[in-house]
């Protein structure tokens, strides 16, 4: 993704790796991470606004809004913010990709 990721890892870089894909690019996360965490460690955004098409970056942070929600390539959603990142995920963050998945 070409926008400077949003977090910097400073703590837990021991940690062991965890592969998912982001807009079908391989990407890396950490053991403990969450999706949110996961996410924007290597990118700028969370997702865009399926509405107005803006970055979103989460809101809360504490699972009580449904601004983090973002959608695995199968098209379910997950809550980023408490959703432990697991091995294998894979996240559709932008509109046209999000567009390409729904017509499938």
């Amino acid at each position: 993704m070409s926008m400077h990721p949003l977090l910097q890892r400073r703590y837990r870089l021991d940690e062991a790796p965890v592969p998912f894909v982001l807009n079908g690019t391989a990407e890396t996360g950490r053991r403990g991470d969450t999706v949110l965490t996961a996410i924007l460690s290597v990118s700028g955004r969370l997702r865009q606004s399926e509405f107005t098409g803006e970055n979103r970056a989460g809101f809360c942070l504490i699972g009580a809004c449904q601004d983090c929600y973002v959608m695995l390539a199968d098209g379910s959603r997950v809550r980023a913010c408490s959703t432990a990142l697991q091995p294998g995920m894979a996240f559709i963050t932008d509109l046209g990709a999000m567009a390409e998945a729904v017509h499938e």
